[in-house]
């Protein structure tokens, strides 16, 4: 125990010696080691010159920066500063490396490892990676970070819905008016206003005519006449007559009957329908060709449509078309069209078409408005792939096709109809090529990423490249 003690008393009686022998030589020794660094320096001619702060600026001559500090000089010895830090990946590569592209993106390239002003090292391109088929290759690590799918192209059914305004028309094939044929007076108006919905026969007004009595007088005096009451054809011009100054038919058979000729003659409605105009007015005079009622059937409607002038050549007549109108959102109509109008609106570029619907319930009515989808789909399976996968600038369409183990290759397409989620190519594409659905935007930034940078190296001569970049000298 006593031995124990005895030997540390003396190893740290050692240490304060040491320690104080140190503290009073310490500073000759720095001396010293100073004095000969700036011997050593005096003999030596630097390389090039290097910021103090360690951003990468270069000077081939002294200088000083913004805050006054000199630039540190650079020995042919000093290999931490003078030869760049390698890359892990380098020397541990058996591939060679063309050349290191900015990391940040910009179309910058060096032949040799360097840093961009923020410090990031840039990122090498290795012989393998930059082809000349113009695709671009991406590691297993970026594909699954993007989110990267594909999908074949495959033979399908392209439906096109062409969707257009519109609004409801009567029929003109179905719309009936009663205008009188001659001076006339209104004896008489049945209880029908505007709005009514009337039926074929159904009473309307009594009108007194002086020249259909007198044509009503001569038809009963040859029908009942001893000489010519067995000859038809002598009657015949008086019923003629009658039927030219619009009596209706039930009229005269009604005289034929009674041998009576009436005094004021029964107007009915020609058909089923809607009162559009009702101007009969009891007591008034009613001049050839005023137009006392007008009748529409609206069983039956239009549905006038303008179409844009780009979808004309998509349209034909008997397209099925679906029809919503506004006010019955929750409603579908069903037609087909039945004329294309054949005239552009210089103003507003749209061709008129005709599409014919059924309106049992008169739940369509005139001018109202509705929007038609117009089912313009061919049944012949085309050549398709989904909507994503198109890159279209306008004038430039292309796809990524998917040429696997991390490849893809852009290629110009051809495009036709579009519908259903779904384009049809009609040339630059086989059946069954896999193309990029997803991530296609990033993919095509990074090939023309590397096409510039590709670019830019071709373009910069060697000899600058290797001056410029290497010393990375800023002036």
């Amino acid at each position: 125990m006593n031995m124990q003690r005895l030997l540390t008393a003396l190893a740290l009686a050692g240490s304060m010696t040491f320690g104080a022998y140190w503290y009073a030589n310490g500073e000759r020794w720095s001396a010293r080691a100073e004095a000969t660094t700036a011997t050593s320096a005096e003999h030596r001619t630097p390389l090039y010159y290097h910021d103090p702060s360690g951003a990468p600026l270069w000077s081939a001559a002294p200088k000083q920066d913004d805050r006054g500090r000199d630039y540190l000089p650079v020995y042919d010895d000093d290999k931490a500063l003078s030869e760049p830090a390698k890359p892990k990946q380098q020397a541990h590569s058996l591939r060679k490396i063309l050349y290191y592209r900015n990391p940040m993106g910009l179309p910058d390239t060096s032949p040799v490892p360097k840093k961009d002003p923020m410090g990031m090292d840039y990122v090498p391109v290795y012989e393998g990676d930059d082809t000349d088929d113009g695709s671009v290759k991406l590691s297993p690590g970026k594909i699954q970070r993007t989110g990267v799918k594909s999908e074949a192209a495959e033979r399908r059914p392209i439906r096109v819905s062409v969707r257009a305004p519109g609004a409801i028309q009567l029929d003109e094939r179905l719309t009936s008016v009663i205008a009188m044929r001659s001076e006339s007076f209104v004896q008489k108006v049945a209880d029908v206003t505007t709005g009514t919905r009337v039926k074929a026969g159904q009473p309307l007004m009594q009108i007194y005519s002086s020249a259909v009595a007198s044509a009503a007088a001569e038809y009963l005096s040859t029908i009942t006449s001893r000489t010519t009451a067995g000859i038809e054809a002598y009657g015949r011009g008086a019923r003629q007559r009658l039927l030219n100054l619009d009596v209706p038919e039930q009229v005269i058979a009604e005289m034929e009957k009674s041998h009576v000729a009436p005094v004021t003659i029964q107007w009915s409605a020609p058909r089923d329908g809607i009162v559009l105009e009702r101007n009969a007015i009891e007591g008034m005079r009613a001049n050839p060709g005023d137009v006392l009622f007008r009748i529409a059937d609206i069983s039956e409607v239009w549905a006038l449509v303008d179409v844009a002038e780009r979808d004309l050549g998509n349209i034909s007549v008997g397209q099925p078309v679906t029809i919503r109108a506004r006010s019955f959102p929750n409603r579908t109509f069903s037609g087909k069209i039945a004329v294309v109008y054949p005239q552009v609106n210089r103003d507003t570029r749209t061709a008129r078409i005709r599409i014919e619907l059924a309106n049992p319930d008169f739940a369509l009515l005139p001018d109202m408005y509705v929007d038609a989808a117009i089912d313009t789909a061919d049944s012949t399976p085309v050549l398709a792939v989904p909507d994503s996968a198109v890159l279209d600038t306008g004038s430039r369409q292309a796809v990524l096709v998917d040429k696997g183990k991390g490849r893809f290759e852009p290629r110009d397409v051809k495009l036709g109809r579009r519908g259903g989620g779904y384009i049809e190519v009609r040339n630059g594409l086989a059946d069954g090529e896999m193309v990029v659905t997803s991530a296609n935007f990033l993919i095509d930034a990074e090939s023309n990423l590397k096409a510039a940078l590709k670019g830019f190296a071709e373009a910069v001569p060697a000899s600058d490249a290797t001056g410029d970049h290497a010393m990375g000298e800023h002036k």
